[in-house]
């Protein structure tokens, strides 16, 4: 008859040493790593600020071609002709009174 050791062997400890190894390994690269789910969440909440930040762009955008439509040659607005005179040339009309 022979006796087995109550010692497990050498290869069973390598065995499960490696394979806890690679398991920690993986896990921790499918959750901080470059593909990870914090990475994941990242790439979410900057892919809503940048659509915000397109949505205002846009708006600014609309303005100014709703400007620049006003200021053409086939359409004049006389408010808007005004603020440019005002703005850019510094006049004023006749009936004002200009204080310092």
């Amino acid at each position: 008859m022979t006796t087995r050791s109550a010692r497990p062997s050498i290869g069973v400890l390598i065995f499960f040493t490696v394979t806890l190894s690679l398991t920690a390994y993986f896990t921790f690269a499918a959750v901080q790593g470059d593909f990870g789910l914090f990475r994941r969440a990242e790439i979410v909440v900057e892919s809503q600020k940048l659509e915000r930040e397109l949505a205002a762009l846009r708006a600014e955008v609309g303005r100014m071609e709703n400007l620049t439509s006003r200021m053409s040659d086939d359409y004049l607005d006389i408010d808007l002709l005004d603020q440019q005179v005002r703005d850019v040339l510094g006049m004023v009309r006749s009936d004002e009174i200009v204080v310092n």
